[in-house]
């Protein structure tokens, strides 16, 4: 079974490298970069944030917690088991540098996806806008020559596993605190009309 995963990841590889371009590439390369460390995803989630309303707010927080699910699965037990080792072709070199962690599965896609879910699930009508760019953040990682179709196709399940959990999961996302919200608690009647020790009751 693993060897037909071995022999297709390599066909579909060798179809992606057939259609590098230098516009392609340069497209592809700014994605995957973008997305190193969750930037990308931080970034939107911050746009949500600030732009999007109470469900923005709602979207973005739902969203970081799927990452932060999706990166201790596939950045820990994930790869700690498979020991993966990384797509090497003299003949197609990779378009950015070899990562030094090992191939199985991609974070890049288990973050990408669990933020797409878990926001778009939250905010339905970010969808059409946010799975497009998770497929995309995917399909660089393969297109650049750092990791198998497979590794992704894991990824993608790790991702919208972790979404979906984040999204479900009764946990409240909180509002930022706005200024004015608190105001000064005025003491209780009982205390604030208690007399004074030594002063008499009537006046």
């Amino acid at each position: 079974m693993w060897r037909r995963v071995e022999i297709l990841d390599r066909r579909l590889m060798r179809h992606s490298f057939r259609t590098r371009s230098s516009a392609l590439d340069r497209t592809l390369v700014a994605i995957t970069r973008a997305a190193n460390y969750s930037r990308l995803w931080l970034l939107l989630a911050g746009a949500l944030a600030l732009f999007g309303g109470r469900g923005g707010r709602r979207a973005a927080g739902r969203g970081l917690i799927a990452i932060a699910i999706a990166a201790a699965v596939a950045n820990g037990p994930a790869k700690l088991l498979v020991r993966r080792r990384r797509p090497f072709s003299p003949s197609r070199p990779t378009l950015i540098r070899m990562p030094r962690s090992t191939s199985f599965p991609s974070g890049h896609t288990a973050a990408a996806f669990a933020f797409a879910t878990a926001a778009g699930t939250e905010l339905p009508v970010m969808v059409p806008a946010l799975l497009p760019l998770a497929g995309a953040v995917a399909y660089s990682r393969v297109h650049t020559g750092v990791h198998y179709p497979s590794d992704v196709a894991a990824g993608m399940g790790i991702g919208i596993g972790s979404g979906l959990l984040a999204a479900h999961w009764p946990w409240r996302v909180h509002a930022p605190i706005r200024r004015g919200v608190f105001t000064r608690h005025k003491a209780p009647p009982s205390l604030a009309t208690a007399p004074a020790r030594g002063e008499s009751v009537e006046k």
